[in-house]
């Protein structure tokens, strides 16, 4: 993966910058708001197991968008299309 072939049309840095900037602020708000739930003097049920399960799948979804958009490979349309995808 080469990024100075001719074949493959690059990104904007602005564009990509912006892409890191909106998955970092929705993964802190994610992330920030797991940590309000877990810390609520209120016990857990059972029925919020379903709940937990979902926002955590979700924040590891967001992880991973942000590491492969932090990557240099990042930059060629293709790779951030698919990558964005996971967001």
């Amino acid at each position: 993966m080469n990024l100075n072939d001719d074949d493959e049309h690059l990104i904007e840095t602005l564009f990509r910058n912006g892409t890191i900037t909106v998955v970092g602020v929705v993964l802190s708000f994610s992330l920030g708001f797991l940590t309000q739930w877990a810390s609520n003097p209120i016990p857990w049920r059972l029925a919020d197991l379903p709940t937990l399960v979902v926002i955590i799948m979700g924040i590891v979804f967001q992880l991973r968008s942000l590491a492969l958009l932090l990557q240099t490979s990042s930059l060629k349309k293709s790779s951030t299309t698919r990558q964005a995808g996971y967001f």
